[in-house]
């Protein structure tokens, strides 16, 4: 009866975990989402200690105790900001732990494979759960080291050929393993799959980080999900595949975004990169009061965030704008790029967290064709996702990706901190159309400052 209690407690937690997977699809149910995922994962927990053989209860309850209290309180004190970092962090802890629960049964089966017995297919299971599971962990801590900016990219001669022979030692160490049951060889084996998760990222610039981040998410929902059937445990299955399948997707739709492939991104130098075609001409600037002024005259405008936006923290004053805007009967709208930012939806989530509408927020493909009677654009600290040489230079390192194509826009103000280039390491060709001006400044205090203006005009 214990069993059969526990085995519908699992399946309860695994259909909340879908509901909740469902309602995140959508910003009016994303909050409830959360919070049914939340509570089938507290119903896993603590079914998990009326599991048979269970033990060590007081080591686990200090644990979850300790992880909860870390937990509530970075999240409790993370700025917006900081977001990608935490998820790139926590993303990697989850990896890590399904790493560590193969290690525990490969230990246990190594020690004295009579007692504890693996099939072939359980053994290749955990292996492969246990290789993921690593990567995702080494790779996600350098992820966050990069997005902290603690670490820049790392090249070397020969990098990946060096990475791919890592790798193609920890499946050698791993399937050797089946048949040599030593302790030396799985340490051999966890070392060497944690190498390769740092030697995957050290490569890859911050243009890709978005990619990066979700892709360890799959990896991670995978290694539990292998993990789940080494200790033949539903809920873990269903998670795990669920966070995997929906990761892969969430990678592949990124990918294409950028109108590249998945082995580009992971072994191509992209971000911090050169290249392209010289840029000749001048940038013009304007000052922030005249460019508040021309708002007084105009029946539509599009924000664009980037990630200058994230940094100078603006997204309340920018919505504030846009509210005074929209009581002057002004046609409003967010454009948001699908690699925006440093992390999947980064944008949405500012823009969420600063209370506009989702009414108001459009994908790219559903606003591109509106820019030209748009009649001024204002970029908030966006580069690469709104340069036009991704269409017409060849030469350029961003050639074919999908752009905002807010250079067809009536004007464009951009607000930026300093002339500084994006990620791909490139000049942006907006910068230099004659329809172009660049108000300088830090985006928060820029918004101040034109609302500021718009409000002595009334």
């Amino acid at each position: 009866m214990r069993e059969i209690i526990i085995q519908v407690a699992y399946f309860a937690a695994a259909i909340l975990f879908i509901l909740g997977l469902k309602r995140m699809s959508s910003p009016k149910t994303a909050t409830s989402g959360v919070e049914w995922a939340g509570i089938g994962m507290l119903i896993a927990v603590l079914v998990t200690f009326f599991f048979p053989g269970m033990h060590n209860f007081l080591l686990i309850i200090v644990a979850i105790f300790l992880g909860t209290v870390a937990a509530w309180i970075a999240a409790k004190k993370v700025a917006m900001t900081a977001m990608p970092e935490m998820i790139a962090m926590y993303n990697g802890m989850g990896g890590g732990a399904a790493a560590a629960i193969a290690a525990i049964e490969l230990s246990k089966f190594i020690i004295d494979p009579n007692i504890h017995h693996m099939s072939a297919a359980t053994f290749s299971l955990a292996i492969t759960g246990a290789l993921i599971g690593s990567i995702s962990f080494s790779g996600s801590i350098l992820a966050f080291f990069k997005l902290r900016d603690w670490l820049k990219n790392i090249y070397f001669p020969m990098q990946q050929v060096i990475n791919l022979s890592v790798l193609a030692i920890a499946l050698v160490l791993g399937a050797i393993l089946l048949f040599w049951h030593s302790t030396l060889i799985l340490v051999l084996f966890f070392i060497a799959s944690l190498a390769y998760g740092v030697l995957m990222t050290m490569s890859i610039g911050g243009a890709d980080m978005p990619v990066v981040i979700s892709l360890y998410n799959a990896f991670t929902g995978l290694a539990v999900a292998c993990e789940g059937f080494v200790l033949n445990n539903i809920s873990m299955i269903i998670a795990g595949t669920l966070v995997g399948s929906a990761g892969t997707l969430l990678t592949l739709l990124m990918a294409k975004a950028m109108n590249r492939s998945l082995s580009n991104v992971l072994f191509t130098r992209f971000g911090g990169s050169s290249g392209g075609t010289e840029v000749t001409g001048t940038t013009k600037s304007m000052e922030v009061e005249d460019a508040a002024m021309m708002l007084n005259y105009v029946t539509r405008v599009v924000f664009v965030p980037g990630y200058g936006m994230a940094v100078a923290q603006a997204q309340q004053k920018v919505w504030e704008l846009a509210s005074l805007l929209l009581e002057k009967g002004v046609d409003v709208k967010f454009a948001i790029h699908p690699v925006a930012g440093r992390m999947p939806g980064h944008m949405n989530v500012l823009l969420a967290e600063a209370g506009v509408p989702y009414d108001y927020i459009l994908d790219m493909e559903d606003i591109n064709n509106d820019f030209p009677t748009t009649d001024i654009v204002i970029v908030l600290g966006a580069n690469d996702v709104v340069n036009p040489a991704a269409r017409t230079d060849k030469a350029s390192p961003i050639y074919g990706m999908p752009i905002l194509n807010v250079d067809y826009a009536k004007q464009i103000f951009v607000i930026k901190r300093g002339k500084g280039k994006g990620y791909a390491g490139i000049e942006n060709l907006l910068f230099f159309n004659d329809k172009c001006r660049m108000v300088y400044g830090d985006a928060k205090q820029v918004m101040t400052k034109m609302i500021q203006t718009l409000k002595e005009q009334e």
